[in-house]
Parts: C-alpha cells; structure tokens; sequence
C-alpha cells in the first residue's frame, strides 16, 4: 500500500474543512429531530442493550421500521477500518494472519450495527483476496476449476489458504444475519406504496422501474447538481412499458458496467485490478438499497452513495491519472481537475446553506421536484412549527393536490384548520382522511398495510369531535375502532382514558391506562394518568404510589411533582410535609414562572407555623400573577392571624378591585375597619355590598346587625336580629345576641329594671366572641385538572371581631392575656380547617 504523506493528509483536511465550515452554523433538521432529538436511546437514563434491540430512530426492530440505519458516514468508517485491516491478512509467503482477521471480523459488526449496508465489506474483502492479494484472474481460476475437475491436478496449497480466510469470513457474516433476522423476528420492513410505489407496482412496471433506478444513481454520482433531500412517493414516475425512453438509459448503463466488469476480470496488470476494487465498492454496498431483491422505503436515497462514492472517485482517479500519463493531455487534465473540484466544492458549500434551517432544506427539494406531496407537507410542517399556519395550509392543501390518495396530507390540512379555529373544515377533512383507510381484511394484520402513523387519523377526529358534550360516546367509538385495527396502539389507550374520565367512567378509564401500561411500562405520562384516576376514585393511597412511580422515570415530571405534592398537603400527615415541600422547590426550579407552586409552599409554611416563610412565598405568588385570589387572600389572613391587621388592609384593597364580590373577604376588610380602624362606616359598606350580593348570607347579615348596636341603634340592631334568625333559626348565637338586645333596650326604657343582669350578658357575650374567633374562613386556590371556582359550600358560621367588642364592651370583664391567646389559637385552627373543607368541596 502506497504510503501517505502528511502534506498529503493536511491537503485533504483543509479542503474538507473549507467545504463544509459553513454547516457548522445550520441546526437540526429532517431526520436529525427523530435521530437525535426525539431519540430515547440518547437519554442517560436508557440502558444500553437498548442501543442493540432498537433501530436508529430508537424504535424496537421489532415493529413496522424502516430500512434506514445508522448513520451512513459512520459506518463508512468502519466499512474502511474493517476493508484496511483485511489487507494486512495476508503475511509472508502467503501465510495467514488471524489477528488482522478477527479484527475486521469485529469491525464488520460494528459496521453492520451502524448501517445494514456495512456488512458488504465481506464481499469486498473476498474480491481483494481472491484477485488482488492472491492475483489471480477469471481465466486463471477457470482453468484451474477445469483441471481439477477432470482430475488431471489438485488445488494449489494458496488456494486451500484462500479457501480458509473466506469461508471464516463468510461463517462471520452468516452468524450476523442470523442475529440480524431474531432481532427483527424474522420479518422484512413492511413499506407503503407512499414510501416506494415501485414496491407495490405489478410487472413489469416494478422491475422496470427498479432497473431504471440504477443509472438515476449513477447519474448522482457523476452530475450531482440537483439534489433532494427525499426521493419518496411520485418524485420519479413508474417506468410502466417498455416503449419508455428511460429504458435506453438503463441499457446504456448495464452495458458500462458490462464492460467494465470484463476488463476487470479478464485481463492481469494494476489496472485491472484498480477498476475492479473499484467496482466492488461502487457495486456491493449499494446492492442492499437497490430493491432488486427486496424493497427498501424510498425511491432514491443520497445517503446511500456514500460508500459507492468512494469506488466511483477511484475510478475518476485512475482515469485521471491515465490521461495525465499522456504528454499531449497532461494540462488538459490538470486544468479539467481543477475545475472538478473547484466547481465541487463551490456547490458543496451552497448546498450546506440549504441544511440551514428544515424550511430552506424542503423548499430547495421542491426546487427539484414538484411532484412529491411528502416535500410539501415537510415545508408546511417547517412552517407549523413558527406557528405561521395560514402558510402551512397552503403548502398542506398543495399536498393533497399532487397526491390526492394521501392520507398524512389530509390529516395535515385538518390539524392545521384546528390550530386556526376552524373545527367544522377540520373535521371535514379528517372524514376525508379517514375515508382512504383501507378497509380491515378478516385474518389479515392491519397495520401491513398502512403505515401506522396514520391511524392517528381517528385520534385526531375524536380529539376533535370530544369538545362537544355531545359527541363523546361518537369520540369513543373512534378510539375503540382505532384500537381494534392495531390492538397495541398504545396512545389510543390513552386518549381514550382521557375521554373515559370526562366521562365520569373512572374504572373504565383506569382499564384503558392498565392496558397501555402493559405496551409501555417506562412511560411517566401513564403513570401520572393513572394517578389522577385513583384521585377521581376518591384512592389517594393509590395516587401516591403512581406519582412516585412517574416521577422514578422521570424524577422531574412537573405535573407529578406538583400534583403529588398537594395530594401530600392534603392529607394532614405532617411527616409528608417535608417531601412536599421539597417536589414543590423541584417544580418552581422547572416552572419559575408559575404563581401556582409558589402559592402551595405558602400554604405548607403556613401548616407549619412559619409565618415569615409563608409571607415571602404569598408575596412571590403575587408578583409574578398580582391577581391571584387565594394568594391576596390567604395573604391578608395570614396578617390578620398575627396582630398585623393593618398591613392586611391594602392586600384586601388589591383583593376586592380584582374580585369585587369577594364574600370572605369583605368581611375580613369589615372586621378590620370596625376593630382595628374604629371605622364603622367603612365596615357597613362592606356588610351591606355582602348582602346586595346574597341577601341571605347569615354572617353578612348578622354583622351588620353587630353594626346598628355599635350605632346605637338597638331598634333596628332589633330587628335585623330577628330577621337573622329567621334564616338561621337554629343558631344559638343570633339568639343570644337578639337577647342582649332587647335587655340593652329594657335598661334603657327602665333604668332602675334591668331584665338581664351583668353576669349573664358578660357569659353569653364571651362565649359569643368565643364562637366568632373559631368561625373565620380562608380560601385556598390550588392547581389541579379541575377549574377552581367560588361557591357557597362549607360556608361557616362567621361573626365578626366588632361584635364583640361592641356588645361585650360593657357586659364581660376583659380575659387575661392567657385566655386571650388560647382563644386566637383555637380561631387560627379553626380558620384553616374551614378553609381546607371549602377547598376541598369547590373542588380546587
């Protein structure tokens, strides 16, 4: 082997480097978002027997794949690496040297896990053995085959030396097969008639046209000025007789390579023996792509000449090299060579700015080919992606125009319609999509004749149709008609759980979400999925656990972070408190932006009496959301429960401008005002709005009435009392108050008969203010699946703090500070526990 200079090597990196800098500047695109960036195997958490049991995109070999592989260029590398370690075989006197050959046994493997194409290298290496190495010729071998057929000699000892390294080598490639076809379970890729229509074409359009191939990528090779990122559905129409023009190009080309392969064989020299090598490698690795003995999943593929394009610069070489042999041509030659590369390498870097952006990568294919729907619809999801979907309707319906019976179009055009609001085109095109599904043939599978992707056509139709109330049991039918067709369509399962639970079907939604768990157990959306289902059961145990197991596969679930952290919140376990705590840091770490997980560690610190703690994070949710209800309430609340009663007032203030009908906190304002500020009538508006908007709230009522004593107005404090407990006949308080009343307005009419003595009003009126400081209530907004709503449910029993400060103020002896703190002790537990009853019944 000719030794390689370093100038030589810094010559060839340099050009390789000038030609492609620029694509250092583009992202990824087409296949790059499937192979790398949606690709599971890439993820550290993925083991890695994954990498030998998936394909390339990361899909299990066993299901309907295509027949791309592993990057091409990466298997080039091995193809050489495997080809150089071959040739170092062969030792002195024609000796053999195994350790070259285990070596390249391992580097065909390594090949073939890359590429399928990589395994080629074994013939590749057979032809070096037997013609170059060994240099032997067609002639040489057929004379030798001749004569020892007629008994007249033996084989030579370098022939049987011969035999040995290519019958291990070809042992080697049988046992990769036989791996190679159990992990595919003994089944060949299915493609659709969209992937490669040749495939499904009768004779002898089929071979014509497979045939007609061949040159197309020969002329590849040697014109590559139109390129086109995919060659799939009617980018090259059938050669359907024999009449075709095309024709005359396919015999062209057999006949070169006819006589190509001639020479190569018959005659002795370095010539022969170049062109041939030459020949295998242009011809060998490109046969698994061809479809000559099996279909492959496109028409035309680039990436698969990379390897033929070696052998094909070999021979532009040699020829090159013949000519400036030749005094009379040798400029010629230099200058045609100049301009080869010079022009090549202009295009290469013109080209790579077409890999820019997946936008400029499918509208320079269209540039090529107009007549292919999949580069329409690829440039429409380029644009889907920018959320510029007037435009990419345009490219989809163009889609459907060029290939009308194409399914992934039409569902292209009806999402699209969605993305715009417009339901009733996006379910006519559905029906339209859905009308080309194939019928199911009993006893036949499914999925071997349609690409599975499109059963997403009845995902997407009942997603669509399951916004009306009235169509769910219509909605349902599609996921089940869907699942039928393919029973281990996995997201059918879970669409169809989703629609179960609207429902109001929880175990039929918890069957669907088992059975998806049985296709995908490493999947933390079912796990969270099947989570909330136990929740609807009213299982919080069973919740738990599948939150946890959610959050195993993916430590940093958002969705099973916050939500488990609430369902430990509100369980009342004080030990959970410490892990809630931390999954709701976890959550704020994942969404900064969210006032919700803010809010809920507010309410942790305040379960935990760490009011400053819980202060910061009430202020924080209010920053960055100013009108979030429960957040300024809570806030105010938790002012009011530690004698900062002032500073709650303005936060009521922001309260009650956002939510004017704020019942509870109109009244927490009022007992402030009438408490805190003396301020009476401030504390009457806010009674009095109460009642405007529930005339028949008890607590609004009966503070008022608290308000007409403090006025003096025992007449008609009188008579809002009787009419307070005309609402509330059963609450001992309003008669007791009604009592203190009336005795207060005896006093008055008979000052020397006092109907009810000191003592007793000063009791009545102390277990009064009692009863008011448990009552309080708070409200706690939560994020969940439902939307939270104020109502009426769980009202509590509210008095106000002026109540008793103005009926008892000169009735009851004052408490000592320790009565005085029990009692707020008691009205703080109360608060909360009322306000977790409420939460709970508003369903937040």
């Amino acid at each position: 082997m000719a030794e390689i200079s370093l100038k030589e090597v810094a010559l060839i990196v340099g050009v390789v480097a000038a030609c492609y800098w620029n694509s250092l500047f583009c992202g990824f695109v087409f296949d790059d978002v499937s192979a790398i960036l949606d690709n599971k195997d890439l993820h550290p958490s993925t083991p890695l027997k994954n990498l030998f049991q998936n394909d390339f995109w990361g899909t299990p070999m066993s299901e309907v794949t295509g027949v791309v592989g592993r990057a091409e260029l990466l298997s080039s590398i091995f193809f050489l690496a495997a080809f150089l370690s071959y040739t170092k075989s062969k030792g002195p006197d024609n000796t053999i040297v195994w350790t070259p050959i285990a070596l390249t046994v391992f580097l065909v493997a390594v090949a073939t896990l890359c590429k399928e194409q990589g395994i080629t290298v074994v013939g590749i290496c057979c032809v070096y053995e037997v013609f170059i190495a060994q240099g032997y010729t067609l002639p040489v071998l057929w004379d030798t085959a001749v004569q020892i057929l007629r008994g007249k000699g033996s084989v030579p000892f370098s022939m049987l030396q011969t035999l040995l390294k290519l019958i291990v080598l070809m042992f080697s490639t049988l046992l990769l097969v036989v791996v190679r076809v159990q992990v595919i379970q003994s089944q060949l890729p299915v493609f659709t008639r969209f992937d490669n229509p040749a495939a499904v074409s009768p004779s002898p359009a089929r071979q014509l046209t497979f045939n007609y191939l061949l040159p197309v990528n020969a002329w590849l090779l040697l014109n590559p000025s139109e390129l086109c990122c995919d060659w799939t559905m009617g980018t090259i129409p059938l050669v359907e007789s024999l009449l075709d023009i095309r024709n005359v190009a396919t015999l062209t080309f057999f006949c070169f390579l006819g006589s190509l392969t001639v020479f190569s064989l018959r005659y002795p020299g370095d010539s022969s023996k170049t062109v041939l090598m030459a020949l295998c490698l242009i011809v060998l690795p490109f046969i698994p792509a061809s479809n000559l003995f099996f279909p492959v999943g496109f028409v035309v593929a680039e990436r698969v000449l990379y390897v033929p394009s070696m052998g094909f610069c070999i021979l532009v070489a040699h020829g090159w090299k013949k000519l400036s042999n030749n005094s009379m041509l040798r400029k010629i030659s230099w200058v045609c060579l100049a301009v080869v590369l010079f022009t090549h390498a202009l295009k290469t870097l013109h080209r790579n700015w077409d890999w820019e952006s997946e936008y400029t990568l499918f509208m320079s294919a269209l540039k090529v080919n107009k007549n292919n729907a999949k580069l329409w619809n690829n440039v429409g999801h380029a644009l889907e992606n920018e959320k510029n979907f007037e435009r990419a309707l345009q490219f989809f319906i163009q889609a459907t125009q060029v290939q009308p019976d194409d399914i992934g179009a039409h569902m292209n055009v009806g999402r699209t319609y969605k993305n715009l609001n417009k339901t009733k085109e996006a379910e006519k095109s559905y029906m339209i999509a859905k009308s080309l599904m194939p019928q199911i043939i009993p006893g036949k599978k499914y999925a071997a004749r349609v690409a599975p992707n499109h059963l997403n056509v009845y995902i997407n139709l009942a997603n669509l149709i399951r916004a009306n109330e009235s169509r769910l049991e219509e909605a349902d039918q599609l996921y089940r008609q869907a699942i039928s067709m393919r029973p281990d369509f996995k997201q059918a399962y879970i669409s169809r759980g989703e629609l179960l639970l609207k429902m109001n079907k929880p175990l039929k939604a918890k069957e669907a979400y088992l059975r998806a768990l049985e296709l995908d157990r490493t999947n933390a959306d079912l796990w969270y999925n099947l989570a909330i289902v136990y929740i609807e059961l009213k299982d919080p145990t069973e919740a738990l656990k599948n939150f946890n197991q959610a959050l195993e596969l993916n430590p940093m679930h958002k969705l099973a972070l916050f939500n488990s952290a609430l369902l430990m919140q509100e369980s009342g376990n004080a030990q959970l408190r410490p892990e809630a705590k931390q999954r709701l840091l976890n959550y704020v770490k994942e969404e900064p932006q969210d006032a919700n997980g803010y809010f809920n560690l507010g309410m942790l610190a305040m379960d935990d009496k760490k009011d400053t703690e819980a202060e910061a994070w009430m202020k924080k949710a209010i920053k960055l959301q100013p009108n979030f209800r429960s957040a300024l309430f809570n806030l105010a609340l938790l002012y009011s429960q530690t004698a900062k009663e002032l500073m709650a007032l303005p936060i009521l203030e922001d309260l009650l401008k956002y939510y004017p009908d704020h019942t509870k906190g109109l009244i927490l304002k009022g007992d402030i005002l009438m408490n805190q500020k003396k301020d009476i009538v401030g504390a009457k508006k806010c009674f009095e709005k109460i009642l405007e908007l529930d005339p028949n709230n008890v607590q609004g009522k009966h503070n008022l009435c608290v308000v007409y004593f403090e006025e003096r107005d025992l007449i008609k404090a009188e008579k809002c009392l009787v009419e307070t407990l005309a609402l509330a006949p059963h609450e001992e308080y309003i008669q007791r108050h009604l009592n203190i009343v009336r005795s207060k307005i005896a006093s008055l009419s008979a000052p020397e008969q006092s109907s009810v003595p000191a003592d007793d009003t000063a009791t009545a009126a102390a277990e009064e203010k009692k009863k008011i400081q448990n009552s309080k209530e708070v409200k706690n907004e939560q994020k969940s699946s439902h939307t939270t709503a104020d109502n009426n449910k769980g009202r509590s029993k509210n008095k106000k703090q002026a109540e008793k400060n103005s009926m008892e103020k000169e009735e009851t002896p004052k408490k000592s500070t320790k009565e005085i703190k029990d009692i707020e002790k008691k009205r703080v537990a109360a608060l909360k526990r009322l306000e977790e009853i409420e939460r709970i019944l508003n369903g937040e």
